[in-house]
C-alpha cells in the first residue's frame, strides 16, 4: 500500500481511496493530477468531468480555470480508444473544453492550447472529408451504410464549436474552410 502527496493510502491498481466513488470534487487540483496520472478508464473520464466542472466554476480566476481546464484535457488525452468514436469523443471533448476557456477568457497566444489559431489547425487536421464531400454525402445520408452515417454524425460533433472560432481567426484559407464547415453542420444527419 502506497500513499499519495495527500497521505492517502492507495494501491498501484487505484483502489481504495482513488475509487471514483470517493467525491473527486473535493479533491486538490494536485491530488487529481497526480491521481490522472496512475488511473485509466473509468476514472479518468471521471477526472476530465470533475476538471471540466471546477473550470466552469474557477472563471473568477483566470489561472485556476486555465489549470482546471488543462486537467480536464489531460485526462481526456489519457483515455484509451483507437476506435473513430474514440478518437472523435475525445478530439470534441478537446475543441469544445478549449473554446470555451478562449471564449470566457479570451486567447493566449503563448500557450498552443488557448491559441485560436492552433485550435483551428487541431479541427483541420482532424477531419477527413471536405464540407463539399459531407455535404454530398448528406444530401442522401438515409440510403448511406451505418459506417457513412457515422462519419458524418462525427464530423458534425467535430465542428460543432467552428462557428464561434471562424470570429477569431485572421482571414485565411484555415478560416474559409471552418466557415464553410459552420455552414455545413445545419446538413448533416
Amino acid at each position: 500500500m502506497n500513499t499519495d502527496a495527500d497521505g492517502n493510502a492507495y494501491s498501484g491498481s487505484g483502489s481504495v481511496h482513488d475509487d471514483p466513488s470517493h467525491d473527486l470534487g473535493t479533491w486538490s487540483i494536485e491530488r487529481l493530477r497526480s491521481f490522472t496520472e496512475r488511473v485509466q478508464g473509468g476514472q479518468l473520464e471521471a477526472v476530465r468531468v470533475v476538471a471540466q466542472q471546477h473550470a466552469y466554476g474557477a472563471v473568477g480566476s483566470p489561472e485556476a480555470c486555465r489549470a482546471w481546464a488543462t486537467l480536464s484535457l489531460r485526462a481526456n488525452q489519457r483515455m484509451s480508444g483507437d476506435r473513430s468514436w474514440d478518437r472523435a469523443r475525445k478530439a470534441q471533448q478537446n475543441f469544445m473544453l478549449r473554446m470555451w476557456v478562449i471564449e470566457r477568457l479570451g486567447p493566449d497566444p503563448g500557450d498552443r492550447l488557448w491559441d485560436p489559431e492552433a485550435l483551428a489547425a487541431d479541427t483541420v487536421s482532424a477531419l477527413e472529408l471536405t464540407p463539399v464531400a459531407a455535404r454530398a454525402l448528406a444530401e442522401h445520408w438515409p440510403d448511406l451504410a451505418i459506417e457513412k452515417i457515422g462519419e458524418l454524425r462525427r464530423h458534425k460533433n467535430l465542428t460543432a464549436h467552428a462557428g464561434e472560432l471562424v470570429g477569431r481567426l485572421p482571414p485565411g484559407p484555415v478560416r474559409d474552410l471552418l466557415l464553410t464547415w459552420s455552414e455545413t453542420r445545419p446538413h448533416l444527419p
